[in-house]
């Protein structure tokens, strides 16, 4: 690429064969869906000097693919596994991001722009996952994050990632344990972490190899001060309870959010 800087180092170098394979693996076969938008330059740049860093050894293929953001598996120091989460500047859902983030203070001087949209909405899924992590909610750790680029842990193994909540529950042994912990976890990120997930549900919900659940997906996770903050709570209990109640397990969605606000 003739617009990058001649003097880049191994891994980097390495990062752009794997995004080259990664393209040429789209057009060979159905399970490589990578789309030529999900690399462009402003997103390479970033994967560019996260390696130069050392953060990342090596790009892999893809976790999953959303609305918004597309996320890979990758190797970081020591062999580490990563997942990489990259959000698409040009198809992202810009109105609906910006009305997320309209309301919190966090961000009330960010541009209109939807490259800066794009760019607030990956530091704000940064620092709701660190927020959780400080209020010991299971979410991925986050590592380190540029542009549109986030970089977090990987929860899986052997590239493999944890199966979803929707997927997870006919193999659970005790699925009254994983309801109680997802209540627990939803307790203390209102209570302690002072945020609301906004779009919980068995889709962003893994399930770990302990049986443990790990809340993914917090970009549009909305501090309790947020104008909508209550509206998105209940519609998270209702799906919650909804889900869990078609499990097996009896639960109230009022009883649920009387226990998350007290």
């Amino acid at each position: 690429m003739t617009d990058l800087p001649d003097l880049i180092d191994d891994k980097i170098k390495r990062i752009e064969r794997d995004v080259d394979e990664l393209r040429v693996r789209d057009k060979e076969a159905d399970d490589f869906k990578v789309r030529d938008e999900v690399f462009d330059e402003l997103t390479l740049k970033a994967l560019y000097r996260l390696a130069s860093t050392g953060l990342i050894q090596a790009l892999g293929g893809p976790i999953s693919t959303g609305k918004e953001a597309n996320v890979f598996h990758a190797i970081g120091p020591g062999g580490r596994e990563l997942a990489i989460k990259i959000y698409r500047i040009r198809t992202s859902d810009f109105k609906a991001m910006h009305d997320y983030i309209l309301g919190d203070y966090r961000f009330a001087n960010v541009r209109k722009t939807k490259k800066d949209v794009v760019f607030a909405w990956t530091k704000k899924e940064f620092r709701n996952l660190t927020r959780a992590r400080k209020a010991r909610v299971r979410v991925p750790e986050p590592l380190k994050y540029r542009e549109n680029v986030l970089v977090m842990q990987f929860i899986g193994r052997d590239g493999v990632a944890c199966p979803l909540l929707k997927h997870a529950v006919e193999n659970l042994e005790n699925v009254k344990e994983v309801y109680d912990a997802t209540i627990e976890f939803m307790k203390r990120l209102y209570q302690d972490a002072h945020l609301v997930h906004a779009d919980l549900s068995e889709y962003n919900i893994l399930v770990d190899d302990q049986a443990e659940p790990v809340f993914i997906d917090m970009g549009q996770s909305v501090l309790v001060q947020h104008p909508r903050a209550q509206e998105f709570l209940q519609r998270d209990v209702g799906n919650v309870v909804k889900f869990f109640n078609e499990a097996g397990v009896r639960a109230s969605a009022i009883t649920v959010l009387r226990e998350i606000t007290k």
